[in-house]
């Protein structure tokens, strides 16, 4: 069942992050489904390393959606280079 909700909120996230970051994207569900759960996963990653969140704890919806935003940041420079 963890991995579900994983799933689950992970497109929460992305979609939130792509709401705060509008633009054309070339992906669908699965894009954004994994752009909110790397999202978070870089969100933990990066308050473990600054002291924020201690070993077993996860970022909170706010951090995982800034991660999001930096994820789909990223995304959009490697995919935009690649259209062009």
């Amino acid at each position: 069942m963890g991995f579900l909700w994983t799933i689950i909120i992970g497109l929460v996230v992305g979609i939130v992050a792509k709401f705060l970051m509008p633009g054309r994207d070339p992906g669908g569900f699965i894009i954004t489904a994994i752009i909110g759960i790397v999202g978070s996963v870089i969100a933990t990653f990066i308050g473990r390393s600054l002291g924020f969140y201690q070993v077993g704890e996860s970022a909170g919806f706010v951090a995982a959606v800034l991660g999001a935003i930096i994820l789909l940041f990223l995304y959009r420079m490697v995919a935009g280079k690649r259209a062009d």
